[in-house]
């Protein structure tokens, strides 16, 4: 599978609409400390701690299957074609899990992500056998 994908592990929130505008950028050009947000007091040190940790956080624009000899094939000035409308949605996922979809939209000169929904974690049950 080949994606187009824009990593990175720092983002911004800026609120323009009732949607959340994200803005991804790059963490040697974030500077130290930029990213670090103060928390409620009630939260104990080491709560306080987990929410600081740093995850990847992943813009997908589309992604497709392709055979390796044509991606051998692939050089400077290739084009690869997707069957995504440029209209649809992107999806915003941290691990291998999205959480939302968005619309891009430009920050300054940067690239963002305006938040249009939040993809709810599917509820999974298991029956549990009586032994």
């Amino acid at each position: 599978m080949i994606e187009a994908k824009q990593s990175d592990s720092t983002t911004s929130a800026k609120s323009r609409h009732p949607a959340t505008a994200v803005a991804i950028e790059s963490a040697s050009a974030a500077s130290p400390g930029a990213s670090r947000q103060r928390f409620p007091k009630r939260l104990s040190n080491y709560t306080r701690s987990l929410l600081r940790i740093e995850v990847p956080v992943i813009v997908t624009l589309a992604s497709k299957r392709q055979p390796i000899s044509q991606i051998l094939e692939l050089g400077p000035g290739s084009i690869l074609h997707f069957s995504k409308p440029c209209e649809e949605m992107l999806d915003l996922s941290v691990g291998e899990q999205c959480i939302a979809q968005g619309e891009a939209v430009k920050v300054g000169d940067k690239f963002g992500l305006r938040i249009t929904s939040i993809v709810l974690p599917d509820e999974r049950f298991q029956s549990v056998s009586s032994g």
